[in-house]
């Protein structure tokens, strides 16, 4: 009786099946060389980019479609095309096709060789800058780019000159006048708020504030921007600089120190300085004890105006009010301005807009975005809401400390990046470089 091996297999055995997988796979490796020199072909028709007032060497990853269309590259799995320009040249002197994690992973590198060739600043209308812009335009929302990518763009935009795009600024200007009106109803006066009338919270919508007549006496007849004719503002935020002597209006947030210390970089000059009520509880007890401490820091601010947000909600009334008792005990003659909440509640509907929502804006937000109705020209100094620079190196939150706001109060990185986007539109700049 002859024996049978029980492992013996039919056509469709191990051995049948690793044949028709090495077949297929060379089909399909074949196939990829066809399409790979399909796209090698289409790549050859390439136009210069580069315009007589453009300049150095100019790296930009981006991948060929089918139709051979250019559309930036996404990740590190795609195939990027660079192209390096020669400074006046309309030639295309060079043509490399490689893998983007192979940019990525040199990224340090060549962000390196970039700079040290550069010498720029690039003129604002340049084709090299306007590609750079439209980098950050078409970011429509913060979550589309990782944090990395986000100050890849900004820096190269950085190379270029900033320049206000009139018609872009007097379009958003107008539609700021439309939905908050600035120069009316910024800070609670005489004017918007009659003594006997009810002022309703901004957050406490319940509550209701009876405007009595020594509430009244405290409210101011317009609101101190009335008072200047100051066409160019600068607002600061924590980071340092050297720039804000050259501005004629210039707004503080919250208290920064301007001490000698700090007084080479920041300047002493200031016209309006915020304070949150939550700093004076925190650090002066609510001015029941810690007045004349209080009072001596605001007079590092000069004869500046002091504004607060006391009728954000009912627990900020009464600290607020303290302010402006305390400042008239010491006879100090700083003004002392409240926000209007209705004011503040429709800057807050028009950003929900634009996609920052949160608990609540920050009162840098507020205040720029009544610069940008109010201003001609608006400059940002120390907006940054991230651990580090757009360089990579770690920076604390202000200046001064590194205390940051409460998890989900505000939605920093979202406000910052607007503010992008709005440098990128012409309508504000935002300065995040070193001191100069």
């Amino acid at each position: 009786m002859g024996y049978s091996d029980p492992s013996g297999r039919d056509l469709l055995g191990n051995r049948s099946l690793c044949f028709i997988f090495i077949c297929a796979f060379g089909l399909v490796t074949l196939l990829q060389q066809i399409l790979y020199g399909k796209n090698y072909i289409k790549s050859g028709q390439q136009f210069s980019r580069l315009k007589g007032d453009e300049t150095a060497n100019w790296t930009r990853p981006v991948n060929f479609s089918d139709d051979g269309s250019q559309k930036p590259a996404r990740n590190g799995k795609k195939r990027c095309f660079r192209q390096n320009f020669q400074r006046q040249t309309d030639s295309l002197s060079s043509v490399i096709i490689a893998p983007c994690l192979a940019d990525i992973q040199k990224k340090k590198k060549h962000a390196q060789r970039y700079l040290e060739l550069y010498d720029g600043p690039y003129e604002y209308n340049s084709t090299t800058c306007k590609d750079f812009r439209q980098e950050i335009i078409d970011v429509k929302v913060l979550t589309m780019v990782k944090t990395s990518e986000l100050f890849d763009r900004w820096r190269n935009l950085q190379l270029c000159k900033w320049e206000q795009n009139k018609e872009e600024t007097e379009a958003f200007k107008t539609s700021l006048s439309r939905c908050c009106n600035a120069p009316s109803f910024l800070f609670t006066t005489k004017r918007n708020t009659p003594a006997g009338t009810n002022l309703r919270y901004e957050v406490d919508t319940s509550g209701i504030l009876h405007i009595s007549t020594e509430i009244f006496k405290m409210f101011p007849d317009v609101s101190p921007e009335r008072n200047s004719s100051s066409p160019t503002c600068a607002y600061h935020d924590g980071l340092l600089t050297k720039l804000f002597f050259v501005f004629h209006f210039l707004i503080r947030c919250n208290i920064p120190p301007i001490s000698e210390k700090y007084v080479e970089d920041v300047g002493y000059k200031t016209d309006i300085v915020t304070i949150n009520p939550s700093i004076i509880t925190e650090r002066f007890q609510k001015l029941e004890k810690w007045r004349k401490p209080f009072y001596e820091v605001l007079q590092t601010y000069s004869n500046s105006s002091v504004v607060l947000p006391a009728f954000y909600n009912t627990r900020n009334t009464d600290v607020s009010f303290r302010v402006k008792y305390m400042l008239d005990d010491f006879d100090s003659q700083k003004g002392v301005f409240f926000f209007h909440p209705q004011y503040l509640l429709n800057v807050q509907r028009f950003w929900s807009v634009q996609g920052i929502r949160a608990k609540r804006l920050s009162s840098g937000l507020m205040l720029v975005t009544a610069a940008m109705e109010l201003c001609d020209e608006v400059h940002l100094y120390g907006f940054w809401a991230f651990p580090m620079n757009p360089a990579g190196i770690f920076i604390t939150h202000h200046y001064y400390d590194n205390v940051k706001p409460r998890p989900g109060f505000h939605a920093m990185p979202h406000e910052i990046f607007n503010f992008l986007h709005l440098h990128s539109r012409g309508i504000l700049q935002v300065h995040t470089g070193p001191c100069r």
